[in-house]
This record gives structure tokens, C-alpha cells and sequence, in this order.
């Protein structure tokens, strides 16, 4: 996204051209999805075009917001649902040791209370989601870049779901 870095240097000025330009690009990903092959592979994706408003209420002005409705009303394509949904979760000292590990320059300027807002408005988000399965993992001691067994227990706790919304959490 060409106005991220800007978005993390001023957020109020270049909110409304990055999450746009996330839209434009996450429709445009989808649009292929929406036609059912039972042929083709499992597709595997690393977003959800349902909980795109949730950014936007959180980084727009009512006005922008408004606007963004009405773009996403528009370019909402008809997609399969889901058939699992799994949502990373970790507490906020996580997330902003996490970002600082990645080393991404322009990520440097992310605040503490701005990764806040966003661990509380995804956790509401999806306290009350259920268009489709849910896996709530709280990955706070899982490191699925750094040990490949993490990623086998993710798998197998996949392909033990049984209910509609299950939660996984790794003991200390």
C-alpha cells in the first residue's frame, strides 16, 4: 500500500487513501474466490473483507467513514463464506514487542494505545462474529515463524474442531 508508511506518519491526513487502497486491493483478490470450483484447491486467505469496516470506524472521521460505507457497499463482492475463520489474538505488550522485532522503519512510530484500540475493537469484533467457524488462538507464546511445531499444533487443533467457535491457548 503506497500510503501506509505516510498513514503511520499522519494518521488523521492519510487514513482515507490507505484504507482505500486495502479495499481496492482485497476486492480485487477476492473477486476470483466468488466462483465456486469444487475442483480447485482450498484457498487459504490472510484477511477478511468482513472486518475491513473495522479499521476504517477506528482511523476515519465520521465523514470519511460515511464516504468508505458507500465505497464498500459498492465494491463488496459476493464471496463464499469462510469455512473457518481463525483470529490471532495476543495482548497488546505482544503485539508492540512483535512490531518492533519486525524492524519495519515506518512501523516504528505504531503506539502503544493505537495497537490498544485495535486488540479491543478486533476482540469486540469478533466476541460477536458468527457468519462462519471460528478458532480463537491466543498466540501469545506461539511463534509460528521461529518453531515449526507451533505450526503442527495449529494444524491439529484445525482438524479437531468440532463446534462453531473453539479457542486454543498454548500453556506456559
Amino acid at each position: 500500500n503506497p500510503f501506509l508508511e505516510r498513514f503511520y506518519a499522519d494518521m488523521a491526513r492519510f487514513a482515507l487513501p490507505a484504507q482505500l487502497t486495502f479495499l481496492f486491493q482485497r476486492v480485487d483478490q477476492l473477486r476470483g474466490v466468488g466462483q465456486f470450483d469444487m475442483f480447485r484447491r482450498a484457498t487459504v486467505g490472510d484477511f477478511l473483507l468482513d472486518k475491513d469496516p473495522l479499521f476504517a470506524r477506528l482511523n476515519l472521521t465520521d465523514a470519511e467513514f460515511q464516504l468508505y460505507e458507500k465505497v464498500y457497499a459498492h465494491l463488496k463482492p459476493q464471496t463464499p463464506t469462510p469455512d473457518l475463520v481463525i483470529y490471532l489474538q495476543a495482548p497488546v505488550e505482544t503485539l508492540v514487542e512483535r512490531v518492533r522485532r519486525r524492524g519495519v522503519e515506518y512501523e516504528r512510530t505504531i503506539s502503544e494505545h493505537y495497537l490498544a484500540r485495535l486488540a479491543d475493537a478486533y476482540a469486540r469484533y469478533f466476541y460477536r462474529y458468527d457468519a462462519a467457524p471460528l478458532l480463537i488462538i491466543n498466540s501469545e507464546r506461539l511463534n509460528f515463524v521461529e518453531d515449526p511445531a507451533h505450526l503442527d499444533l495449529l494444524l491439529a487443533r484445525v482438524a479437531s474442531m468440532r463446534g462453531r467457535r473453539e479457542f486454543f491457548n498454548l500453556a506456559a
